[in-house]
């Protein structure tokens, strides 16, 4: 495994056993089937969740196949991100250019549908044929009346950070138009969370409880209208810090907006996320009810949260997600059901985040920054986890190796964010890791031939 490795020796650090030096930000390996997503991708799974808005993908179907539905966003109202349009490029399009195509599409999307904004994203093949996606987006704009931005989200890396800065930029365009008429001295914006299995819900519900109005989701449940407005709000609370930061240091250098980084998984951040606001604000009322609303969701969760604990205790976990902003979350969850963490990581992590994980992480812990199956599947083996929580390419690789998964990733249907979110965590941990299946799948491991590497049998 080792020789196989030697390429990706700098961005794999064991805890404990070695001074701390991790190389991120870089291109994945050639060959290595990388865990990580395209510009295109990373642009679509941010921008998808504004609801009221078309979205156009400019280039071969197979990229608006790759992401249709990509995320379990819900919406309180319209639901036409859902449909995921295309321009479907041929090898007539590539050869003398698509932009006529994109006019008629656009056109005739906007007339049948009536959105308040669009999006039209660009995939590899505009990038190499070379359409002019803004001027096209202009003269629409021109004649309907509504915004219509160019996404650019061409590349080929699998840099689906890029794909963030794509997506913020595109959205920088819309904010700041908007009536800032009716907005509260308590304001913020929502940033980063994107509303899986309808989590913004129960994050707007505290804030309302708290006295704080939220002006603008971005993006989970999003509307045009709201990020038009989005600019006079106080403060803004970015979550998902690697999809949206940009977006926050871009309102702070235009608008004046200060903005602050929290988790809303786990008990401890949630409730840290929502004294970080009130204390923002310095009203001593706004903090006194952000008290009692923390003391009356642990009242009715932690009871519940013994037995799963008791079951699971010494229990291993792995844990690999996009952003490493989840992975300091989930390893306090973990040690709040008294569970080991062995291994973490994530497709987009930065140096100074892995220094982080690497001082709340125990000793022997693998700290990896974009791993690849075979990997994976080498750490998994090594530490015999019991639970890997990661995204939808992470799921087979556990299920073939006979170990628990839970997903955490975009696609998820579970709310796993807020204090029920937590419950809800424990309870799929839980059933995953206690699972009477596993008896059926006994694990024997057998060195494999020429390779150095070791073979999962699972019997039945």
């Amino acid at each position: 495994m080792e020789a196989l490795l030697a390429e990706r020796h700098e961005q794999i650090h064991r805890t404990g056993e070695q001074p701390f030096t991790l190389v991120c930000n870089k291109d994945s390996l050639a060959g290595a089937v990388s865990q990580r997503a395209c510009v295109f991708c990373g642009s679509r799974v941010v921008l998808y969740p504004i609801a009221d808005a078309l979205h156009l993908v400019h280039g071969p179907i197979g990229c608006a196949v790759y992401t249709w539905d990509i995320r379990g966003a819900l919406s309180s109202g319209p639901e036409l991100h859902r449909l995921s349009f295309s321009t479907d490029l041929q090898e007539r399009d590539v050869i003398f250019g698509g932009e006529e195509k994109l006019y008629r599409a656009l056109i005739e999307l906007i007339d049948r549908h009536s959105p308040k904004g669009a999006f039209v994203y660009s995939t590899c093949i505009v990038g190499i044929i070379g359409d002019d996606l803004e001027a096209v987006c202009r003269r629409v704009e021109a004649e309907k009346g509504i915004p219509v931005i160019p996404v650019q989200s061409e590349g080929f890396k699998g840099n689906k950070r890029a794909g963030y800065t794509a997506a913020c930029n595109a959205m920088a365009r819309i904010i700041g138009t908007g009536d800032t008429a009716g907005i509260s001295p308590y304001s913020i914006n929502i940033l980063g969370d994107f509303n899986l299995a309808g989590e913004i819900w129960m994050i707007r519900a505290y804030f309302e409880r708290m006295g704080v109005q939220v002006v603008a989701n971005i993006t989970g449940d999003g509307r045009i209208a709201d990020l038009a407005r989005a600019h006079g709000a106080a403060l803004n609370v970015v979550q998902c810090s690697g999809s949206t930061m940009d977006l926050a240091k871009i309102m702070e250098e235009r608008y004046a907006i200060p903005s602050i980084r929290v988790s809303y998984f786990g008990i401890e951040d949630m409730a840290q996320s929502l004294y970080d606001v009130a204390e923002h604000f310095g009203d001593a009322e706004m903090l006194a009810r952000t008290r009692q609303l923390v003391k009356e969701e642990l009242a009715r969760i932690v009871p519940q949260l013994q037995k799963y604990k008791k079951a699971l205790a010494g229990k291993k976990a792995a844990i690999y997600v996009g952003g490493s902003f989840k992975a300091f979350s989930l390893v306090k969850a973990f040690r709040l059901l008294d569970m080991q963490v062995v291994m973490v990581g994530s497709q987009t992590g930065t140096e100074q985040e892995y220094r982080e994980l690497v001082e709340i992480t125990d000793p022997g812990t693998i700290i990896v920054d974009d791993t690849n199956p075979l990997e994976l599947t080498s750490f998994l083996e090594e530490k015999e986890v019991d639970i890997l929580v990661g995204g939808v390419k992470e799921r087979p690789i556990a299920y073939k190796l006979g170990v628990g998964f839970c997903d955490h990733n975009h696609e998820r249907k579970e709310a796993l964010a807020g204090f029920q979110g937590m419950l809800n965590f424990a309870e799929e941990v839980y059933s995953s890791v206690m699972s009477p299946v596993w008896r059926f799948a006994m694990r024997t491991k057998a060195r494999g031939q020429g390779t150095g590497t070791s073979k999962t049998i699972v019997k039945g």
